[in-house]
């Protein structure tokens, strides 16, 4: 079961990873923008993000 949380977290930092490697600029430039959002619509983004993780958990298994 350990090994299987491992692999996601390592998928997961792979990917987190590609866009300031491949487009550093657009990735810099969309964190100046994430900092001007409010606090609800931040919270919002990360509700929506985890529902759809959790939906795709579900799809998959």
């Amino acid at each position: 079961m350990l090994q299987y949380w491992l692999l996601g977290l390592a998928m997961m930092l792979v990917i987190e990873g590609l866009l300031p490697f491949l487009l550093p600029e657009l990735w810099r430039e969309t964190f100046r923008k994430l900092v001007s959002l409010t606090d609800g619509q931040l919270r919002f983004i990360g509700l929506t993000s985890m529902l759809s993780g959790l939906l795709m958990l579900y799809w998959i298994k």
